[in-house]
């Protein structure tokens, strides 16, 4: 940890006055203020848990650590000048919506989505036909190489080049068939470059659509447009993560897909991906809360912070997919059975709330 350097005794007033313009302070993060990114156990990363298998380097002979190299969830690559968190605080993905109100349509969403199925967590420890189960998120250090990207749906599309490496992680692994979700985080930029449907191409990578979200920034995406998800949100911002139910919370609305939606789309997303016009259908960027009438207790702690975050925080409809899936990125040290728990959770345990009352803007992802 760097401390504030001493400046120089003088001997003399002039030689103080010579010295003192020649001696840097260096800031100590912690007294400045700034909050250090977590590190997890070097031991427990793999290549199931989405996560390169690199370590951080052995201190160097002046003592300091070397720079970590590239790696996936909870690795410290080279630190950054402050602290990045995905979203600034007051982000509607972290907004506490345990006291807004009920929507006025919400038995006929949740009956749409399905009152009698069951809450799956999409995500865990180990392979499911080859692949790490989940959304693997791939950590990238600052200066990352930037590859040329080409989008099939370009117009709505954040054009590259991206900071992608070759061998970021892809949802479902290399051969995966399904929506081949890439995320790369640069903690050192504070921002996130998402990839639907991506695959190599050359010294780049071509991808369905794509979007880049400045972690530091509660700005939205234009009107009308997609992103790596249907509702033109951050995947990122909605995954669980091993790192914060093992800190003992999950400060954040989760992503949740559902098998249908009406036209239209719900702040705080900018995208519809439906011709129905039914009113019983939910809108992408819906946002659902774990009924307080619910008992948890009898949950194992895994599986129970994330049901006190779908309680406290919600999950928000970001795409179309099984009903009540909720995703997360993968890593060893998930307990399967434990995550298996929250199938005890149905449909009709929900609800759809009103979430109007927390908009500031309509073009800002900030709450009041």
């Amino acid at each position: 940890m760097l401390r504030r350097r001493p400046r120089r005794a003088a001997v003399v007033a002039v030689l103080a006055l010579l010295t003192a313009g020649c001696s840097a302070s260096e800031v100590d993060p912690v007294a400045s203020g700034a909050t250090a990114v977590p590190d997890v156990a070097a031991t427990a990363r793999g290549a199931s848990s989405g996560s390169s298998s690199a370590t951080p380097g052995a201190p160097s002979a002046a003592g300091a650590p070397a720079p970590a190299a590239r790696a996936g969830i909870g690795a410290r690559p080279n630190a950054p000048a402050r602290a990045c968190t995905v979203f600034p605080a007051d982000n509607v993905w972290h907004a506490d919506v345990s006291r807004l109100p009920v929507h006025s349509r919400s038995g006929a969403m949740v009956g749409a989505i399905g009152a009698g199925a069951n809450v799956h967590a999409d995500f865990g420890s180990g392979q499911w036909e080859g692949a790490p189960i989940g959304i693997p998120v791939t950590v990238v250090p600052a200066g990352q190489r930037k590859v040329p990207v080409t989008f099939g749906y370009a117009d709505e599309s954040d054009p590259g080049p991206y900071p992608i490496p070759a061998d970021a992680k892809v949802e479902g692994g290399p051969s995966g068939t399904g929506d081949r979700h890439v995320i790369v985080w640069d903690r050192a930029a504070c921002r996130a470059y998402e990839l639907f449907d991506a695959h190599r191409s050359g010294s780049g990578w071509r991808a369905g659509s794509g979007a880049v979200f400045d972690l530091r920034s509660n700005r939205m995406r234009r009107a009308g447009w997609t992103s790596a998800d249907a509702a033109g949100l951050s995947v990122l911002a909605g995954l669980v993560r091993y790192d914060e139910v093992a800190a003992g919370r999950i400060d954040h609305a989760i992503r949740v897909t559902v098998p249908r939606t009406r036209t239209g789309w719900t702040w705080p997303a900018s995208h519809s991906a439906s011709s129905a016009t039914d009113p019983a259908l939910p809108q992408l960027g819906q946002r659902l809360r774990l009924k307080r009438s619910v008992d948890l207790s009898g949950l194992p702690r895994q599986a129970r912070i994330v049901a006190e975050a779908m309680r406290t925080h919600g999950m928000i409809v970001a795409d179309h997919g099984s009903a009540w899936f909720i995703s997360g990125a993968p890593d060893p040290r998930w307990d399967n059975d434990a995550l298996h728990a929250l199938d005890r959770l149905r449909g009709s345990d929900f609800e759809v709330v009103d979430a109007t009352g927390l908009m500031v803007d309509p073009k800002s992802a900030g709450t009041r």
